[in-house]
């Protein structure tokens, strides 16, 4: 798909079809994360890749019992850490989540791209999320 069809088509998705993704795209969507720009290229994070269908319910429970997030084949939570110096100034030690939140971004576009559907889940616990991920706090 044309990068521009992507921007303009891109929408948050809430129902998913019961059809794994196959691993080649699920590796080339993870990929573009993987090229996002970061401050000083430190990539301060961590993509927790879910098909769990246990571990995807405990996650959807986090983000405020949205349910439907367990439908997906794949769930992919983004985590960061804190940064120990302050790039810029006016986000101090935590510029992190903007490089985090660059990162997802070329992750739900790449996915557009792959014609899958992404919903982008702003309301969330961390402690339940990191509780369903087993997840310990990055220093």
């Amino acid at each position: 798909m044309e990068f521009h069809e992507v921007i303009k088509t891109r929408r948050s998705i809430r129902s998913y079809k019961n059809k794994p993704i196959p691993e080649e795209t699920l590796k080339r969507i993870l990929n573009a994360a993987r090229l996002a720009p970061s401050g000083h290229n430190r990539q301060f994070w961590k993509f927790y890749v879910i098909q769990s269908d246990d571990i995807k319910k405990k996650v959807a429970d986090g983000c405020s019992s949205q349910l439907w997030i367990a439908e997906a084949p794949v769930v992919i939570v983004a985590t960061g850490w804190r940064i120990p110096f302050s790039r810029g100034g006016y986000m101090g030690e935590m510029s992190f989540t903007m490089d985090v939140a660059i990162a997802f971004t070329h992750l739900v576009l790449a996915a557009r791209a792959e014609e899958l559907g992404t919903c982008w889940i702003g309301d969330f616990s961390n402690e339940k999320i990191k509780e369903a991920l087993n997840a310990r706090a990055q220093k």
